[in-house]
């Protein structure tokens, strides 16, 4: 294990080129497409099985609890129903080969046989090997599945086991900081870094009134202004949630090194500016709305 000291942050910049690869699944029409051979119909079953899969055929509690801010309700209305379509295992396999289709849409047919795109692979997969599985459980079931051979599905796989191993650890940050499931959103979005409440409301299946309700909560303990901005003691919070979530992070980041850690971002960050230049996401996905 190298013994060369990160600089500040390294992880979380590392994290931010590589986690939004792993999301251009859940935009994409091959998605759809794919999960649409399989029985599909409604993009939230899609979407809820294409990323608890991993997991097993589980019901809405066992989702809930992974993944921390969707509604029960919503969970409830396609789990465990959406097993009844398909397996998770054909699941698994249909999820591949969105990713792969994916891929080859948005970053070219070159780009995913390039030696940078084995480079990534490689790296990323270091990385990975330091993660721990105790109290990840999304980590830790995608851990269990085996790693593609093709290089740009080894990157997408290792993307998706580091995205799960820091977002796993995000979610004890935010039981630690006292934010609920939806005051954990609204807070977000008030950075002007996560998703507009449009795609939120959405995507997590909560109403207007509980984005509402939440955001007044926020404003009871000084976080949110009438205005719905983070205060001075709303923005402390959120760099505090950022910052635990760093140090429960650190192992794949300090295995790898500081100079794998520097090339893999700057990978990272090519592959992404290619997909976001190819229409990748919605023009309206982030943002306070």
């Amino acid at each position: 294990m190298t013994t060369t000291a990160l600089p500040p942050r390294a992880g979380r910049r590392c994290h931010n080129a590589l986690n939004p690869l792993h999301s251009t699944l859940f935009f994409s029409p091959d998605l759809d497409r794919e999960f649409g051979a399989l029985g599909f119909t409604d993009p939230a079953s899609m979407r809820l099985a294409a990323r608890s899969a991993a997991l097993g055929a589980v019901g809405p509690g066992t989702v809930a609890a992974a993944f921390y801010n969707y509604n029960h309700e919503l969970l409830a209305r396609h789990l465990p129903a959406v097993w009844d379509i398909a397996s998770p295992a054909r699941v698994l396999e249909a999820r591949l080969r969105s990713a792969d289709a994916t891929l080859r849409r948005l970053l070219g047919a070159e780009a995913v046989v390039s030696a940078e795109m084995a480079e990534a692979a490689e790296l990323a997969l270091r990385a990975a090997e330091a993660c721990t599985r105790h109290a990840r459980p999304l980590y830790s079931a995608h851990a269990d599945l085996p790693v593609p051979e093709e290089p740009h599905l080894a990157y997408w796989h290792a993307a998706t086991l580091l995205r799960e191993h820091r977002g796993d650890g995000h979610l004890t940050a935010l039981l630690s900081a006292g934010l609920d499931p939806v005051e954990a959103l609204v807070s977000h979005t008030a950075t002007g870094k996560g998703m507009t409440p449009r795609w939120v409301l959405g995507s997590r299946g909560w109403r207007r009134n509980d984005w509402e309700a939440a955001a007044e909560r926020l404003r009871g303990r000084g976080l949110l202004d009438a205005e719905g901005e983070l205060t001075e003691a709303g923005t402390a919070l959120r760099a505090a949630v950022e910052e635990h979530t760093d140090r429960l992070d650190t192992a794949p980041y300090e295995h790898l090194g500081a100079p794998g850690v520097e090339r893999l971002t700057e990978l990272g960050r090519g592959f992404l500016a290619t997909a976001a230049g190819a229409g990748a996401f919605p023009a309206d996905l982030v943002g306070k709305g």
